[in-house]
């Protein structure tokens, strides 16, 4: 027992330096690691979202748009969606890799939103869209409902960064 302190720091020693060199070397080896660009030169992943997208992202989600909308363009063989010019090539994962919670919906009764940035032609036709389903009126005032309140602003932040409009390596963009 006169021993106990010495053979308690040497069982401590035989285990943490190798999980500390392991952890060291793995650091240095991997640490400084960057994006790396894609084979083809152009962005290997979507850009993020603006701060007001990100606040109209919330207002999607609280009102319930993910219920009647993708955010999916299907490929040519499983439905029309590039024929109806909701996007001009399929959704492939890497078009959800920046997203912390991804909003594909479960139904379509709505058109497909997965591009809706690439199709809308101003900030006016979007805000149109909007207004287009009478459910969303409250989000407006003045007597034409001329007059956006901050949410619908935001919301329409959000659905002008809906951009599908890239190449990526597993879905080339069809020109």
């Amino acid at each position: 027992m006169k021993n106990l302190n010495t053979l308690l720091a040497g069982i401590f020693l035989a285990v943490a330096l190798p999980f500390g060199a392991l952890v060291i070397s793995s650091q240095v080896q991997l640490g400084s690691l960057g994006r790396a660009p894609a084979e083809e030169g152009g962005p290997l992943f979507p850009s993020r979202e603006p701060g007001l997208a990100i606040q109209g992202r919330t207002v999607y989600v609280s009102l319930g748009c993910v219920s009647c909308h993708t955010q999916q363009v299907r490929p040519a063989g499983q439905g029309s969606d590039i024929a109806r010019g909701y996007g001009a090539r399929p959704s492939v994962a890497r078009d959800y890799a920046q997203q912390g919670q991804v909003l594909l919906g479960d139904r379509r009764l709505g058109p497909d939103l997965a591009n809706y940035g690439a199709r809308a032609k101003d900030l006016s036709s979007v805000h149109a869209a909007i207004q287009h389903n009478g459910q969303f009126a409250f989000l407006y005032a003045g007597s034409k409902n001329e007059v956006a309140s901050e949410r619908a602003v935001a919301l329409a932040a959000y659905l002008q960064s809906l951009r599908q409009d890239y190449s990526s390596p597993e879905a080339k963009l069809k020109k």
